[in-house]
């Protein structure tokens, strides 16, 4: 099997497999090293923001260098899909997905696969909240109040997945010009927008701010190392991401792609995930669901609109409007 792989690998291409990762930088390495010790080669795994990565791909469409795309955002993935940057792509296992994977990778039209789902929220600092004297945020709303002004940090959705999910989710719980008038006051309390959308609650770990909006499970990955983070699941109703992972259009190493992607979907590989430190719900069915992991099914969700807001015309509107609204890009 390892010799096959290499073989044909070899035969396409000189250079070794090249992976851009969009999950934490802990997991792009554990990873990496499981998928090296099982198929006996070396590979390129490149840790970036998935906005970044999706500017790479489009950049690189006519000579690319990276053959696969895991991790990330899906809707991300799915724009990259209706670009035709993406190699389509058939599952060795397609029915040991979750119905919420095997739904996603139908909207792709073959081109992307699930490979984790997690909901988006906000945690804080309990101890600088109390040294602050501030009440508990439970809702979205709350955080546009001036009581926390200069103590929040989010992504900015231009670079961060993250952060242009919750664009997307503002817009589909309370309308898209309600939604702009909510960032305008929300933007008057962030302190900083970063460029990877786990950065927010990383850094209210630390206590280098009080407030963080990213995904849940990156909060509880603080929170089980000791930090003194609550984290919530705001009152109005939340959305949720489906990372994945993709194959891109012109691969020069396409077997090895192939049974990168095929890997990243079996639960040995999902289980990298959890001994990295993380805690998203993974799409295998067969997988063990991280202890820790926030349970999705107990969380108001929105019906997240992957069809639309997957749409690259959708998002440049969007972020566009961000950047002529709310916070001018630099």
């Amino acid at each position: 099997m390892v010799l096959w792989l290499c073989g044909a690998g070899h035969g396409m291409a000189e250079s070794k497999l090249n992976v851009l990762c969009g999950v934490d930088e802990a997991w792009c390495v554990t990873m990496q090293k499981a998928f090296e010790s099982k198929m006996g080669v070396e590979i390129s795994v490149v840790r970036k923001s998935t906005g970044e990565i999706l500017d790479q791909i489009r950049a690189e469409r006519e000579h690319p260098t990276i053959d696969v795309w895991w991790g990330g955002t899906g809707d991300t993935h799915l724009q990259a899909s209706s670009e035709g940057l993406l190699e389509e792509y058939h599952p060795a296992n397609p029915n040991d997905l979750l119905p919420w994977a095997q739904n996603f990778y139908a909207m792709s039209g073959s081109r992307s696969a699930g490979i984790y789902a997690g909901a988006l929220g906000f945690a804080y600092n309990t101890e600088l909240l109390a040294e602050a004297g501030l009440p508990a945020p439970t809702c979205w709303k709350d955080l546009a109040k001036d009581i926390y002004r200069g103590h929040i940090q989010s992504g900015n959705p231009n670079s961060s997945g993250t952060a242009f999910t919750l664009l997307a989710t503002l817009v589909q719980l309370f309308g898209e010009d309600e939604a702009f008038s909510f960032m305008a006051k929300l933007d008057h309390n962030v302190v900083a927008y970063t460029k990877a959308g786990s950065a927010p609650v990383k850094a209210a770990a630390r206590g280098d701010v009080l407030i963080g909006i990213s995904f849940m499970h990156d909060a509880v990955t603080q929170k089980i190392e000791g930090f003194p983070l609550a984290i919530v699941a705001p009152c109005e109703g939340t959305g949720y991401e489906i990372g994945a992972a993709s194959i891109i259009k012109g691969a020069a190493n396409l077997v090895l792609a192939r049974a990168f992607v095929d890997y990243a979907l079996s639960p040995e590989a999902q289980a990298t995930g959890f001994s990295a430190g993380q805690n998203q719900v993974p799409s295998n069915a067969k997988a063990s669901l991280p202890l820790t992991a926030p349970d999705i099914s107990m969380i108001k969700m929105v019906d997240y609109d992957f069809a639309t807001f997957g749409l690259p015309e959708e998002r440049s509107r969007l972020l566009a409007r961000f950047d002529n609204e709310i916070h001018p890009t630099q």
